[in-house]
């Protein structure tokens, strides 16, 4: 009995750490980074394929791309001509780990399977 309680809540924990990566993406990033249509900054999609190309290791892209995010620079940005079109990203009030949370599900790309 203890071992499936056990299993159980280790279950729990693990499909709540999945989703929170959805949770924190829609619940933020999805206002300005929708999927295909770009308005006022650009796709997700559009980050993605941009950062894969840059870091396709997971580590180096979660790394980079949290980091970027947590104190947005021209000088360090990949999307140069992003920047140009909307201008630059504003320094939000995230926390690193949540950051890198959001970035592990953008590389992971279920994005459009999770956001209506």
């Amino acid at each position: 009995m203890i071992r499936f309680i056990y299993t159980s809540l280790l279950l729990l924990n693990t499909l709540s750490l999945a989703d929170e990566g959805a949770l924190l993406f829609n619940g933020n990033c999805a206002t300005c980074h929708h999927i295909k249509k770009a308005s006022s900054a650009p796709t997700i999609n559009e980050i993605r394929s941009r950062y894969l190309q840059a870091f396709p290791d997971k580590d180096n892209f979660i790394q980079y791309l949290s980091n970027w995010v947590y104190k947005p620079k021209k000088e360090t940005s990949l999307m140069h001509d992003k920047i140009k079109k909307y201008g630059l990203m504003p320094e939000l009030a995230f926390d690193k780990e949540s950051l890198e949370i959001i970035a592990e599900y953008i590389y992971e790309g279920k994005i459009e399977a999770t956001t209506r």
